[in-house]
């Protein structure tokens, strides 16, 4: 079944120029490590989202944040938004840090220590491009949202069911969601480990690396 979110996020992020423009902008990686890092930010972000999404004040908060902040009017130019050339009326649409301690508060250090091992980049390089992917995937939700008219049931529903479907089919996703779910110790890392190479963006854009 088709999904809108991740045909969103494919259309946007299975560019190889922005995977290169990331890179360079990143230093010290390849385009292969960003391509499997950005797959683990992906994940943990959408994990994120579902996890506070199911339940009523959880999913009204992200509902009230997406209406007023992240309409998709990022998705105008993506490229020239992460590499800082672009600008977004709204600042609350860039945040990326603020983002993401929203959505992983205390966990975020064990999310990026997980990513890093899958990836083999740098930890602080994992920290840098979830901060400049949480704008774009908050972006995207936020234009599926509105594109589809849905409420507040309607987006928890369409969070949960992405997970779900890449829960069957995406080892990083199904370990990552393992690990919001618990306590936070980051005991899952080995578990990720040997999911290494089989992630989101791989599937949806078909492994390419250079």
């Amino acid at each position: 079944m088709s999904n809108p979110l991740v045909n969103l996020l494919e259309q946007q992020l299975g560019n190889d120029n922005l995977m290169e423009s990331l890179t360079q902008q990143i230093g010290g990686a390849d385009v292969g490590q960003t391509r499997n890092a950005a797959s683990g930010v992906i994940s943990a972000l959408m994990g994120a989202m579902a996890k506070n999404a199911s339940n009523p004040q959880g999913a009204n908060a992200l509902a009230n944040a997406l209406d007023s902040d992240h309409d998709g009017s990022v998705l105008d130019d993506v490229i020239g938004l992460l590499s800082g050339k672009s600008e977004v009326q709204n600042p609350k649409a860039l945040n990326g840090a603020g983002i993401v301690n929203h959505l992983l508060g205390d966990r975020q250090t064990n999310v990026m220590d997980m990513v890093s091992q899958v990836s083999g980049m740098d930890k602080n390089q994992v920290g840098n491009l979830m901060i400049k992917l949480a704008p774009v995937i908050m972006g995207a939700l936020g234009k599926t949202k509105r594109e589809g008219g849905l409420d507040i049931g309607g987006l928890a529903n369409l969070l949960q069911g992405t997970v779900s479907q890449q829960k069957q089919s995406n080892p990083m996703m199904n370990m990552v969601t393992s690990f919001l779910d618990k306590d936070g110790d980051g005991s899952v890392v080995d578990d990720l480990m040997q999911s290494a190479g089989k992630s989101l963006l791989q599937k949806l854009f078909g492994g390419k690396k250079k």
